[in-house]
């Protein structure tokens, strides 16, 4: 039998209590009694999928043309700035995946203005600083520039000097103007683009230096003095929304390739919630029954596998909102397997358990051998099942096909989880069991 039973079941009471209080809690704050500063402070809020709670799912592609080669470190980059600008904008659990050679699948849950989304991840943000002389351009004007043209200007067309790219940018930062009525864009340049600035704004005093984003004037403010700081500011009719997002495609650069949106699909908040009630009372039923079955057919024995698989779900649970995991409707079809997996170690060892009764050996045997026997089955066919789930991992993170991705997180968890309840958790009530009841008819209580 098991040896320091007292000490086991502590442990499982004290896993389960704190299970519990993550799974009914929405927020943890603990705070130092000695001088209340917060010791942790976590959101345990579930974090759903767009297939739970609505939202927006979009598909980009490579702007280019259909046998132009393109790199995969520069789809990983543009991917990275695609979520870095979503990021900033507020944009909370967005999912952005590349998806085959040329395309990347972006999916925003509970996302309610796609418009600003739409608008700033396939814009490739390339700022110029651009030398105009005593031309002041007007805001939204197109306007030509030598950066990297590829073909000869057309008769009559002119053409403007760009003196340096965002790509000297170090800094960005937004802030109201000295009046408090509009916002400025404040800047620091890198020791190259400081040097480049210096040099230009102290033999150009008087004139005008335009700042175009991919092509179109942004504003055109006239150089004043000098600046050899390498600190500056891009003023204009910016209101907070316009020039926060302005900041972001400066702060997190231009797409190493140009995006197009392919196709958008968004999910309404009532069918996600729609989706959600039913997969809940799906898995209700299906648990129900499954429990009945377990009690009928392994009469005692049954009743622990339920209280096993109750701990399981609540262990599981807290999992998943302590790190934050994103559930889906393919998440929970994965969790719902792995609680098969966690039944199907306890049937193993029930049915070894019931043989050896059937031998003749005594209960306190049988429950010690029957585990023996069972637990090389349960190891291997849980090793397999964790080996499944990491190629399934591996087979969404490359593709883009975030439903096997999340289907795989959520399957590996439980499976996980359901070894310690049928290591752990069943041998130690079956144990406790053993010692806190007299059993004359074995065959009432254990089906044999």
């Amino acid at each position: 039998m098991i040896r320091n039973l007292t000490n086991r079941i502590i442990v499982i009471v004290l896993i389960v209590l704190v299970a519990l209080w993550i799974d009914f809690s929405r927020q943890i704050n603990v705070l130092n009694p000695l001088n209340d500063e917060t010791l942790i402070k976590r959101d345990l809020t579930p974090r759903l999928g767009l297939d739970l709670q609505g939202g927006l799912q979009v598909l980009l592609e490579a702007d280019l043309p259909a046998d132009a080669q393109i790199d995969s470190a520069q789809m990983e980059i543009a991917r990275e700035i695609v979520q870095q600008r979503t990021d900033a904008l507020g944009v909370n659990e967005n999912n952005i995946q590349v998806a085959g050679d040329r395309r990347i699948v972006g999916e925003f849950p509970g996302l309610e203005d796609a418009e600003s989304v739409l608008a700033i991840i396939q814009q490739t943000g390339l700022l110029e600083f651009v030398d105009t002389g005593d031309f002041s351009p007007e805001k939204g004007v197109t306007l030509e520039t030598d950066y990297n043209q590829a073909l000869p200007p057309a008769e009559g067309e002119t053409v403007y000097h760009t003196i340096m790219t965002g790509a000297d940018l170090k800094t960005v930062a937004v802030q109201p103007n000295s009046l408090g009525t509009s916002y400025v864009i404040n800047f620091e340049l890198s020791s190259k683009g400081a040097d480049i600035f210096a040099q230009h704004t102290a033999a150009n005093v008087g004139k005008h230096l335009t700042i175009v984003l991919d092509k179109q004037v942004i504003s055109s403010p006239v150089i004043n003095e000098a600046i050899p700081s390498g600190q500056g500011s891009i003023s204009g009719d910016f209101t907070y929304e316009s020039a926060n997002a302005f900041a972001i495609q400066l702060r997190y650069g231009s797409l190493p390739i140009p995006l197009k949106i392919v196709e958008t699909r968004i999910i309404g908040p009532t069918l996600g919630a729609d989706s959600l009630d039913k997969s809940l009372m799906a898995g209700l039923i299906g648990m129900l029954i499954v429990a009945l079955f377990m009690v009928i057919y392994y009469r005692m024995p049954g009743v622990v596998a339920v209280v096993s698989i109750l701990i399981y779900a609540s262990v599981a649970f807290a999992v998943f909102k302590w790190f934050h995991f994103t559930l889906t409707l393919p998440g929970i079809a994965g969790f719902l397997l792995s609680t098969g997996a966690a039944l199907d170690a306890n049937i193993l060892i029930f049915e070894r358990m019931k043989e050896e009764l059937r031998n003749g050996k005594n209960l306190s045997q049988a429950i010690d051998q029957g585990w023996s026997r069972a637990w090389s089955s349960i190891r291997d066919s849980n090793l397999s099942t964790i080996i499944t789930s990491v190629i399934l991992f591996w087979f969404g993170s490359t593709f883009g096909a975030t439903i096997v991705k999340g289907f795989s997180i959520t399957l590996a968890l439980g499976v996980l989880i359901s070894l310690f309840t049928a290591i752990y958790v069943t041998r130690t009530l079956l144990a406790l069991v053993l010692k806190s009841f007299k059993f004359d008819n074995l065959e009432r209580w254990f089906g044999i």
